[in-house]
């Protein structure tokens, strides 16, 4: 048998398994039909859980801790890295929707305070480039919060500062960013997300991830109708209209103000990934690229982790196998953004809950079919 080279690239199954479980898991799998192939692990995330993670795994770096205020102010560990001059933040280590539970009281009060003391921890740290991962917030404040920790001022009408969170935008009447940390404009930023939603609207921050977070339907016009009195005066901060950026609404409309205090560019957060982990340089070099997530359907051809491997392979005619923990019925456009084959993990009627805890039994058996689907085309 010849030895093949078999390139591992999948995301974390949410709840499941990290990226790196799922990868060791597939090897296993792997080794049951092909025991001398050489199988290479790239853990990979789309800003959201597990980029931190698959950037250690791959280029390394200086882990830090760092207290930081919550969504609600208690005291939480955020983790990020620092690999040279680039320091690669997930929102959602200090901001996540992990950190508190959904409802409407915490979802008015949430606070994205904690990420500004990371981005202030990674400048003292001397970072020249921060990357900030947008994905799994729990919060709708706009990025004030954020913004706050970085010196900036928001006031109502009164004069007095307004209160964290999404509360506080109805009454925010001014805002004055001339004390903000001096270093802000000389360092470059870079948002990563998976979303181009836009920050008002029917498809913006509100109205789109705002009933995840606690929010209720019927509150949603009322609470947009704040998000675009902060947009104007973020449009006199900017001097653009920073809330029709594409992905601004991303973690509660923290891209928007990453754009417009930081001067972030907001980039796709799987291509950004696959670019700082280098996956390219070894793509002209493997036989199979397996990849996968926890679920995939339809928006699966819409940016996500998977998409993005796949497009990379197919620049050098590599086949593509994606194993997730479960599918939807139609993946046409899966397939029309180069994945060759599907695989579940599912493979008997069961419960999700079940399907979740059999990951260690489940994913091998799926990582065996990958290789012996490859093994057969190679054969006609």
């Amino acid at each position: 048998m010849n030895r093949y080279s078999v390139l591992l690239a999948t995301d974390s199954f949410k709840g499941s398994a990290s990226s790196i479980e799922v990868e060791k898991l597939l090897e296993r799998g792997i080794r049951r039909v092909a025991p001398d192939c050489t199988v290479l692990e790239y853990p990979i995330a789309d800003g959201g859980e597990g980029t931190v993670e698959a950037v250690m795994a791959s280029k390394g770096g200086d882990l830090r801790d760092v207290h930081v205020r919550g969504p609600l102010g208690a005291d939480v560990v955020a983790k990020y890295v620092l690999s040279d001059d680039d320091a690669i933040i997930e929102m959602a280590q200090a901001s996540g929707l992990t950190l508190i539970e959904q409802n409407r009281e915490n979802a008015l009060n949430a606070s994205t305070f904690g990420v500004g003391q990371m981005i202030l921890d990674a400048l003292d740290a001397g970072a020249k480039r921060i990357f900030i991962g947008l994905g799994g917030s729990a919060t709708s404040d706009g990025g004030v919060g954020m913004a706050k920790a970085l010196g900036v001022r928001f006031f109502n009408a009164d004069g007095e500062y307004v209160p964290c969170g999404l509360a506080g935008l109805e009454n925010l009447t001014s805002i004055d960013w001339s004390d903000a940390d001096p270093r802000i404009l000389k360092t470059e930023f870079v948002a990563l997300t998976d979303v181009s939603n836009t920050l008002v609207g029917p498809d913006g921050a509100v109205h789109i991830y705002g009933p995840q977070k606690g929010l209720g339907a019927r509150d949603l016009d009322r609470f947009d109708q704040w998000m675009s009195q902060y947009a104007k005066l973020l449009f006199d901060v900017a001097g653009f209209d920073v809330a029709s950026v594409a992905g601004a609404g991303a973690a509660g409309g923290l891209g928007a103000a990453l754009v417009a205090f930081c001067g972030a560019e907001i980039k796709s957060g799987i291509d950004t990934v696959l670019d700082i982990i280098g996956i390219e340089k070894v793509m002209p070099h493997v036989d199979l690229v397996i990849t996968g997530e926890g679920r995939m359907d339809s928006q699966s051809a819409n940016g996500k982790a998977p998409i993005g491997v796949a497009l990379r392979a197919k620049k050098f005619g590599v086949p593509v196998v994606a194993v997730v923990g479960s599918r939807a019925d139609d993946l046409g456009g899966v397939y029309e953004e180069g994945i060759d084959l599907v695989l579940s993990c599912v493979y008997e009627p069961t419960s999700l809950k079940r399907c979740m805890a059999r990951v260690t039994e489940t994913v091998p058996i799926a990582g065996e079919s990958a290789m012996r689907a490859f093994l057969m085309a190679k054969r006609t």
